[in-house]
């Protein structure tokens, strides 16, 4: 309550209320609150328009994958004419500019190489093709590949003398150990060497897997030692080219060289069965030795250490089920970020489109369990890297289709929301198996396309990049009708543009309104919308860009760097179709 209010402190007061009513900016000016895409002001009433965001502190699972940032600078282009809707919208997206939710690590759009796909840098499209991508960081050498992995042999005349011939599996039966060679140079395979060029070629940064395997395998007094003196050895070679290292792939699995040894073999002592205080303590082993020579060479490494992505499955394995307590209580905090992978699906299971599309929770559930898990361990949370995540359903050709690519953007968008510093789909290329490839490029063994051509998961992961800013937003989307189709992330970018990236999962057309708050905005906004076709009925393995197709029978158009936005002008809140089953990547100017 006001007392003794005098008169002309009324006045002022009934002044000020005018002005705030009075005063706004009108819906034509466009250093107000953003402007439409010519289908008119749906709303008089403007918000300011003075940015003044504010940064929130670094999140601990970004951590030190945040080094360097920079800000990102959007070039505008020459757009064609986009149809603007003149309905009612369906849905109305409120953008907060100045509430900004996370900084977005250039790392989290990475892939992961393998060894069977063939010398990459040999071939110039397929090279194209990924320095578009432009992913900054790309794994290697390949998955469970990396447990047997020698960096500097050439053949199986250079393994190491304690590297046994047979290895065990999970079953405890004996079968060649199947060792593969960073100096060999076979057309069929991938080099080390050449996976540097990869790296120079395509203005990324590395991520090596050094071989945890060979020191459970291992046949010499001290294996541990052996394994991590041979991951020392490949810093030195490396000479600081590469910043991020592993320590072996998928550690905890029944699938990896190493699970199970023979332990007439062992000599220090191993028990048979792998398990996360073990691993854990070869950790410590494996840092000292690999961090004492990087400091030789006068390089700065991170290390990361295998941690499991979920509460163990029903029946699961021993190891598995106390995979996380060992590791974060037996040394392995002495790495610097903790490793996680995830296939987000059912494992080779048939999955719908909407078994797969409502998987966009995983990346949240993932980081909530590992917070759990280091909680309970009265461990301290670390920098978190997602080093391989797709989708594993099988059977409707689901991770070649349109279907993959939605999937993509979701996780994406939901990487940065969660905080996490580092993030590679799996992968490049596999074999096409009857469209049970998680490959994003064809390697040949698909018909009817060509040779390396890009799966429709390529263009929404470009399409991501290219218009999703370095500072991730908070944004409010209201229905008019209680539905989950529509999913949003939306970014601002350090030279001045703001976006959004509209998902609609969904079988019902929609029409969005767009407001953003606090946005000194320009004359234009541009969007492109991706679809996909009609063939194989849910899982079309094409897409289409702004109309665009592919010319073969699956992928995408493949001039897909020169096809224009989409464009209208800023003259109100914007308005936007959005279709089916479809992805809008949405970047309106600053004033």
């Amino acid at each position: 309550m006001i007392k003794n209010l005098n008169i002309k402190k009324f006045a002022v007061i009934i002044l000020s209320a005018m002005c705030v009513i009075s005063c706004k900016k009108s819906s034509t000016d466009t250093g107000g609150y953003p402007p439409s895409g010519g289908g008119g002001t749906t709303n008089p009433v403007k918000i300011d328009s003075t940015y003044s965001p504010v940064d929130p502190a670094l999140p601990i699972t970004a951590g030190f994958f945040l080094d360097g940032f920079t800000g990102k600078i959007f070039t505008s282009v020459e757009g064609i004419t986009g149809a603007v809707p003149t309905a009612a919208p369906t849905d109305s997206l409120t953008i907060n500019l100045n509430k900004v939710l996370a900084k977005v690590p250039t790392l989290i759009y990475g892939n992961n190489s393998n060894l069977w796909s063939g010398q990459m840098v040999t071939q110039p499209n397929l090279m194209q093709y990924i320095t578009d991508l432009s992913p900054n960081i790309i794994r290697a050498p390949a998955g469970s590949i990396s447990d047997i992995y020698f960096f500097d042999g050439t053949d199986a005349m250079h393994a190491p003398a304690d590297a046994p011939a047979q290895i065990l599996n999970a079953s405890g039966t004996a079968g060649a150990a199947g060792y593969w060679y960073g100096g060999n140079t076979a057309s069929w395979t991938f080099s080390l060497d050449n996976y540097y060029k990869l790296l120079t070629q395509s203005n990324s940064t590395g991520l090596v897997t050094v071989n945890y395997g060979y020191a459970r395998y291992g046949t010499s007094a001290n294996p541990v030692a052996a394994a991590a003196h041979l991951a020392a050895n490949w810093v030195r070679y490396d000479k600081g080219r590469t910043k991020y290292w592993e320590i072996g792939n998928e550690t905890y699995g029944n699938w990896e060289a190493g699970y199970r040894i023979d332990l007439s073999k062992n000599k220090d002592g191993q028990p048979e069965y792998v398990n996360g205080a073990l691993y854990g303590k070869h950790v410590t082993v494996f840092v000292d030795s690999m961090k004492a020579a990087a400091k030789e060479i006068n390089a700065t490494i991170f290390i990361g250490a295998s941690l499991y992505q979920e509460p163990p499955y029903g029946g699961a394995y021993t190891s598995i089920q106390t995979w996380n307590q060992g590791v974060l209580t037996s040394g392995g905090t002495s790495a610097d970020f903790y490793i996680v992978h995830n296939y987000f699906t059912a494992y080779n299971a048939n999955s719908s489109v909407a078994d797969i599309l409502k998987t966009s929770n995983v990346p949240s559930a993932v980081m909530k369990y590992l917070q759990q898990q280091t909680t309970a361990a009265g461990a301290a949370m670390k920098p978190v890297a997602l080093t391989e995540w797709n989708i594993q359903a099988m059977g409707s050709k689901q991770n070649v289709s349109f279907i993959a690519g939605i999937h993509a953007a979701k996780t994406l968008g939901e990487i940065i929301k969660n905080n996490y510093g580092e993030a590679s789909r799996w992968d490049f290329a596999n074999g096409y198996d009857n469209g049970d490839d998680m490959g994003l490029f064809n390697n040949g063994s698909e018909s009817g396309a060509p040779l390396w051509n890009p799966r429709p998961a390529f263009y929404y992961m470009y399409y991501f990049q290219k218009y999703f800013g370095d500072r991730m937003v908070a944004d409010s989307l209201k229905a008019a009708y209680n539905n989950s189709d529509i999913t949003t992330y939306s970014s601002t970018f350090t030279s001045g543009q703001a976006g959004t990236i509209i998902v609609n999962s969904g079988a019902s057309n929609h029409i969005v309104s767009i407001d953003f708050q606090h946005f000194p905005a320009g004359s234009k906004y541009y969007w492109y919308v991706l679809t996909g076709g009609t063939d194989n009925g849910g899982f079309s393995g094409q897409v289409f860009v702004n109309g665009n197709g592919p010319a073969s029978p699956t992928g995408g158009p493949l001039n897909y760097a020169t096809i224009k936005p989409y464009s209208a002008p800023l003259a109100g809140t914007i308005k936007i179709n959005v279709p089916s089953m479809s992805v809008i990547y949405l970047v309106a100017d600053k004033k």
